[in-house]
């Protein structure tokens, strides 16, 4: 593994993690990382992966891209995990991920430096915020390094629920949109029905679409369904310019 960075365990709190961040270097490494996925998805979501052999998670993009992980310093585990997508393999892979699920016509003049995101999770035990805060300064730290602009990916929303989250994610995103119709839209291949999705008093955003807005992104356009996820994915982007001022301080981004 490459390392990027680290945070060190409190020694006063037992129960803190030494975290590491690295790029996968070795096949190993990568398998490693299909592996938590497909622990994580199919454990939380009932995802079916239609190419997955004995637990592990084997998607065709993986070949081309970066897979960015967290350790565990203490017990040596993989406990968190990114893939990207660069503009320029996404020319050799035939397009990006996200082509699978929408038509992304509006953001040809930006795909020169369009970079993609996904695959994400997080080991159940690491969700205290510094692992996913690690990813997204690896995924900040390739945007800056490397002088792309933005980043997009599909933010999955589970419809175990009957599509209450899912509801309560497209009112914002449509009223978001609405305000802002400059803004580029993807659109979805497969449109999840609009009318099936039921908002409850009791809806919640879920946190890693809450955190994508805290940090600046938006969603862009009207959820896809993806039945092997059983999920409602809505199309999001963020451009490093738009980033809140705090978190590009912390993601040493200025």
């Amino acid at each position: 593994m490459q390392e990027i960075m680290r945070i060190q365990a409190d020694e006063n709190d037992a129960s803190s993690h030494s975290l590491v961040l690295g790029i996968a270097t070795t096949a190993e490494e990568v398998e490693q990382l299909q592996r938590l996925r497909y622990e994580v998805y199919t454990n939380e979501m009932d995802v079916v992966f239609p190419g997955a052999v004995n637990g592990v998670d084997i998607e065709p993009f993986d070949k081309w891209c970066v897979h960015l992980m967290v350790k565990d310093l203490k017990t040596d585990a993989v406990v968190g995990t990114y893939r990207i997508l660069s503009p320029e393999k996404a020319v050799e892979a035939g397009g990006y991920y996200s082509e699978l699920e929408f038509n992304i016509d509006q953001l040809a003049h930006i795909r020169h430096v369009l970079c993609e995101c996904g695959r994400s999770c997080t080991h159940p035990d690491y969700r205290n915020g510094q692992a996913i805060m690690l990813l997204w300064n690896g995924l900040a730290r390739y945007l800056l390094q490397n002088n792309y602009r933005y980043m997009l990916g599909c933010a999955s929303v589970s419809l175990a629920d009957g599509g209450v989250q899912a509801s309560k994610v497209w009112r914002a995103a449509k009223h978001d949109i609405d305000a802002h119709p400059d803004r580029p839209v993807m659109v979805p291949i497969n449109p999840y029905p609009l009318d099936k999705l039921t908002l409850t008093d009791d809806a919640r955003t879920p946190a890693l679409i809450k955190g994508y807005l805290k940090i600046g992104a938006h969603i862009c356009g009207e959820p896809a369904f993806d039945r092997d996820f059983n999920s409602a994915d809505f199309p999001v982007i963020i451009d490093v310019a738009n980033i809140d001022p705090r978190y590009k301080k912390h993601f040493g981004l200025i």
